[in-house]
């Protein structure tokens, strides 16, 4: 739906129908199509991770499209199934547009949206949804009909008929659900302007509406409860740094400025009551639905926070956590952020610290919850993780369990990934992670351009990770030919998506079953 899955930001596939440590292990898994998409790369941004809708009916028969956002201001709709553009559309103002810098690419930077829901995702309490063996005739032997029906369960009785309302007395037409009802998806162009259109043929039946001012660098595009929000980072276009919140029927614009830019790639993470949490400098603060006030914070007295918080339920409590830039991994109540104090700070574990980027979490079945880091540079000895995953030079990703120690949440350290170059945000399906080492050349010097980044790195590989203990499942070798700058990866549906420096969107996954 949004950006690292859901408004929580944990990068989580609750389920699926197909993708497990098992099917990873065997033949199956593999690139299914590649596509390369008519939009120019500004500095080193290309395509954003794509918003997903399964199962959509429409005027042109069932699809499951994917949205993908252009740096050069572009919207793709694409038929995931047939590897089709479905249709496009462009934002880009007429003429030459500057080239931007590397903090401030310009065009569009933040990665497209469908409007989504602040409740934690619902955990399924079986394997999951979809269809993991072959396709099955639905014909059953002669003389014993269906098949459906043979192993159908006898339907439960129907409830009482409902007495008939008074006469006079106004009555309620019970929802529909199956009702038709638009739905759209949502898109920030580089000249500010919040895009809102039709899935099914790309139709902007309302103009768009001005959300921020133009040139600034937005992240983190969201929408839930008849609002929109959005980071702004860099200070680009002369934009103050901060969240921005827009009301789509009143159109109402609301901004808290955060002075420093807001950390990360996902932007704000929100909790399962519409509070938003926002890490910028050395303060992660919790802001108020729509009107943006800010209701608490914790400071961390000195680091500098370096991604998007995640929030998460643990034992009946909301959790926020980030990491920062002295390789730290903070945790905290959400109901006590102001105390001062946190539930847990990890020993420093990285130099020179954490990526930029974002976190991930999620639960196995066993009831555990973890938190998963991508770190870069060299890892500090006696941290405490499990080791057998060989040498860590470039980068790697780091997992912690979250366990309860005298009543209080702790960060107990799990496992690190095998060597990962400039590793990206994961994803988690069914126990499986999903590493991205993005190749990509990072420097601090500011005399090396884009070109020069460019030049130096190698193509991504993707990782398939046993989830509790690290272990490789997979990987793709030399499929991908370019590096992976940012955004990370997306998935649904078994299927996982990365898009590279040349424009190419990759698609791995199983074949479909004809």
């Amino acid at each position: 739906m949004t950006s690292a899955n859901d408004a929580q930001r944990s990068s989580w596939v609750r389920s699926d129908g197909k993708i497990s440590r098992e099917s990873l292990e065997k033949p199956g898994f593999e690139l299914v199509w590649k596509l390369k998409f008519d939009n120019a790369a500004r500095q080193l941004n290309t395509l954003t991770p794509p918003a997903l809708l399964d199962f959509y009916i429409g005027y042109r028969g069932f699809r499951t499209l994917g949205f993908f956002g252009g740096s050069s201001d572009r919207l793709v709709a694409v038929d995931l199934d047939l590897a089709r553009i479905e249709w496009e559309k462009s934002f880009a103002p007429a003429g030459a547009q500057p080239d931007g810098t590397l903090p401030c690419p310009g065009g569009m930077t933040s990665a497209v949206t469908r409007p989504t829901s602040t409740a934690y995702p619902m955990v399924p309490t079986g394997r999951g949804f979809g269809r993991g063996g072959p396709a099955k005739s639905g014909v059953g032997l002669p003389h014993e009909g269906a098949v459906t029906l043979r192993s159908a369960t006898p339907p439960p009785p129907r409830p009482p008929v409902a007495a008939p309302a008074k006469p006079g007395a106004p009555s309620a037409a019970a929802p529909n659900p199956f009702a038709p009802r638009v739905q759209y998806v949502l898109a920030l162009s580089g000249d500010g302007k919040l895009h809102s259109l039709w899935v099914s043929n790309g139709h902007e039946p309302n103009p768009p509406i001005q959300f921020l001012p133009p040139n600034a660098h937005a992240q983190g595009l969201i929408a839930y409860d008849g609002t929109a929000y959005a980071a702004t980072t860099n200070g680009c276009g002369g934009v103050d740094n901060g969240v921005w919140a827009l009301e789509l029927t009143t159109k109402k614009v609301s901004h808290w400025k955060s002075g420093a830019s807001v950390a990360g790639t996902a932007g704000p993470a929100v909790g399962p009551d519409g509070r938003l949490y926002a890490a910028a400098g050395g303060e992660l603060t919790a802001l108020a639905a729509r009107t943006l006030e800010p209701l608490g914070s914790y400071k961390t007295g000195g680091a500098e926070f370096t991604s998007s918080p995640v929030v998460f339920e643990f034992k009946s409590k909301d959790l926020v956590a980030a990491t920062s830039n002295d390789g730290r991994l903070h945790l905290l109540d959400a109901a006590a952020l102001s105390s001062g104090t946190p539930l847990d700070k990890t020993a420093p574990f990285s130099t020179p610290g954490f990526s930029m980027g974002s976190l991930a979490s999620w639960q196995d079945p066993s009831g555990t919850r973890w938190i998963l880091a991508p770190a870069g540079g060299a890892v500090a000895t006696g941290a405490g993780f499990q080791a057998g995953n060989g040498e860590v030079s470039n980068g790697a990703l780091a997992a912690w369990k979250v366990v309860e120690k005298d009543g209080v949440p702790t960060l107990q350290p799990g496992w690190l990934s095998r060597d990962l170059i400039s590793p990206l945000p994961p994803v988690i399906i069914n126990g499986v992670v999903f590493a991205l080492s993005s190749g990509e050349f990072r420097s601090g010097d500011p005399r090396i351009i884009a070109a020069g980044r460019a030049q130096r790195s190698t193509p991504a590989v993707l990782y398939a990770l046993d989830s509790a203990t690290g272990k490789e499942l997979w990987n793709s070798g030399t499929t991908m030919t370019s590096f992976v700058h940012s955004g990370g990866l997306a998935a649904g549906g078994s299927r996982v998506y990365a898009a590279t420096y040349e424009g190419i969107q990759y698609m791995f996954g199983f074949p479909i079953e004809h």
